[in-house]
């Protein structure tokens, strides 16, 4: 396979520093301006590399618009709120969320949309669906003025990850090298110090050489800086994806392309790459910042509870001819062997916010 121009820039960058951090690599091969997977292209949908739950079924962003819709109306129906989506592609989730409140009294005066995203492409796309929308390139530009209702659905888990790897030699951090012919692979980085283990040793324990334990520093700043902001202004955040309750060894790193697996370090900036999300972690960071937690639940047992077998009859009965699709799309989005139990759902809420719908205990 020739080589893309940002694998050329990867093997100069090791050429000159040495191997590189493997959350260099990732965020290179999804955000660098002029070769990202993200930068370049929309990769939602049969003809992209994969399909988000918004894609599957307008049912879904119709339940996250009314949950938020919901939400505000329990918290006094404060006279502005932000609402916020993280990563939000195509602009279908907040579309369908929109389209679905139209009718709750006061919401769409009260609301305003923003939108946090690197890509011009996406935002071109998402444009087009919400013209009216406001666009930031990251977090720190959000408003904080009034409350937050946020939504960041398969976000985190395309966040750049570290690994730590156990050698012979012990624990040390994964990185990414380069052989003499240019193709990339993953070898043993900096050692990792008694301060980088210490905080980890129960997770390490045991451990045979070759396992791998992976960390998302990224997302638990983000969850932090969300949990921070809900406390000062008040609100809440829905993150949807797919990864573990509990903390635990694993390799999950994968990379996508044409709706089949693919090797993360063949053709950088080709195809997503992605982790799966340890909830535990983003819990603990939230709780830190001064945010409750709900969650995570099942994104079956959510989307069932805020209504979506009683959306997809009414839809299909409406639409006899799509009936079965819409159905088959409902199972895909909450059944346990499809996304319904592997994706999971967690809230992060403002202290003095009421608890959220599907959540309940």
């Amino acid at each position: 396979m020739a080589m893309t121009p940002l694998q050329r820039l990867i093997r100069d960058e090791i050429a000159a520093r040495g191997p590189m951090p493997l959350g260099r690599y990732m965020a290179l091969c999804l955000g660098h301006p002029d070769h990202g997977y993200y930068m370049r292209k929309v990769p939602f949908g049969q003809a992209g590399d994969f399909t988000t739950a918004p894609e599957i079924s307008q049912v879904f962003g119709e339940l996250i618009g009314l949950w938020a819709a919901d939400l505000w109306l329990r918290a006094g129906r404060p006279a502005r709120v932000h609402l916020v989506e993280l990563g939000p592609g195509r602009g279908t989730l907040m579309a369908d969320a929109w389209r679905a409140t139209a009718r709750v009294p006061g919401f769409h005066a009260a609301a305003d949309i923003h939108f946090v995203e690197m890509s011009p492409v996406l935002r071109a796309e998402q444009a087009a669906r919400l013209p009216h929308a406001r666009w930031h390139a990251d977090w720190a530009s959000l408003p904080a003025d009034a409350p937050l209702l946020i939504v960041a659905n398969e976000f985190i888990d395309a966040l750049p990850i570290e690994r730590l790897v156990l050698t012979d030699a012990g624990w040390a951090w994964q990185a990414v090298d380069a052989r003499a012919d240019g193709t990339l692979a993953f070898v043993p980085g900096h050692p990792a110090s008694a301060d980088d283990l210490a905080p980890l040793a129960p997770l390490l324990a045991d451990a045979a050489t070759g396992e791998v334990l992976e960390l998302c520093p990224a997302g638990q700043a983000v969850a932090a800086d969300i949990a921070g902001a809900l406390a000062r202004v008040g609100g809440a955040a829905l993150l949807i994806d797919y990864g573990h309750a509990t903390r635990a060894r694993g390799d999950t790193l994968q990379a996508l392309a044409r709706h089949q697996f693919a090797d993360p370090l063949v053709a950088p900036g080709e195809a997503d790459i992605t982790a799966h999300v340890d909830f535990q972690a983003l819990v603990e960071a939230a709780q830190a910042a001064g945010a409750r937690t709900l969650g995570p639940v099942t994104q079956g047992r959510f989307l069932r509870q805020l209504g979506l077998d009683v959306r997809t009859a009414q839809l299909a009965k409406a639409n006899p001819p799509r009936a079965e699709a819409l159905v088959m799309a409902a199972r895909r989005l909450a059944d346990p062997e499809e996304m319904g139990t592997l994706f999971k759902v967690l809230a992060l809420v403002a202290p003095q916010w009421p608890t959220p719908l599907g959540f309940d205990t």
